[in-house]
């Protein structure tokens, strides 16, 4: 009687780890289906476009809605350029920001900042461009590009990227906004990477002689 309760136990726990199987399976599944839908989504959204501008829209730096001619060059360019300054100042900021949590920051500190930080990563990017469009441009527009144009715009071949009126909206303000959204994520990605580091092989650099820094 003990074995067939036993071999009944050892039944029905392997058909809940079928089950459990099954619908992790299908929950892994389900992301790539969610994926393949956007891709054609988007796929069957672009194709008016596709059909009336072909693929040269994409390379296409003409924008004239008069004549009903667009190109997104301009726009894609415009994007990279911008998330490359982004991560200019990102990428430094936030390896500042990893350092200090894992090596500088006293113990009393280091939770409640990577806390925070992990806060400000769980605000949702619209947040960060409503914020940047009504509060940081025209601070922007009113302290910072004035003195740009100034000191900066009468410089030989990066004058020209810092002279023109003062609007606060441009690529380097987006930049910087882009950068202050990126930084949470960065940052606590490095700071986990830190934090696997073995202790021993710190210590071991540490008793070889080297500094902080280096470690």
């Amino acid at each position: 009687m003990p074995m067939l309760l036993h071999e009944a136990s050892l039944k029905r726990q392997s058909i809940f780890d079928a089950l459990f199987r099954n619908l992790t399976r299908i929950a892994a599944f389900g992301v790539l289906i969610l994926l393949a839908a956007i891709i054609t989504s988007l796929v069957l959204g672009s194709m008016p476009a596709i059909k009336t501008f072909g693929f040269g829209f994409l390379i296409s730096p003409e924008w004239d809605p008069v004549n009903d001619q667009f190109g997104a060059l301009i726009p894609i360019v415009g994007t990279l350029i911008t998330s490359f300054i982004a991560l200019l100042i990102a990428i430094p900021v936030s390896f500042g920001i990893a350092i200090f949590l894992t090596e500088l920051s006293p113990r009393v500190l280091r939770r409640p900042l990577g806390v925070a930080i992990e806060l400000l990563a769980g605000i949702p990017s619209i947040i960060y461009g409503m914020w940047g469009l009504f509060v940081f441009a025209p601070l922007f527009a009113d302290h910072v590009e004035p003195w740009l144009n100034e000191h900066v715009g009468t410089l030989p071949y990066i004058g020209p990227f810092f002279s023109g009126p003062p609007m606060g909206i441009g690529i380097l303000t987006a930049s910087i906004i882009l950068a202050i959204m990126v930084i949470p994520f960065i940052a606590s990605v490095m700071r986990d990477v830190f934090d696997v580091v073995p202790a021993m092989l710190k210590e071991s650099a540490y008793g070889l002689g080297s500094t902080t820094w280096e470690v």
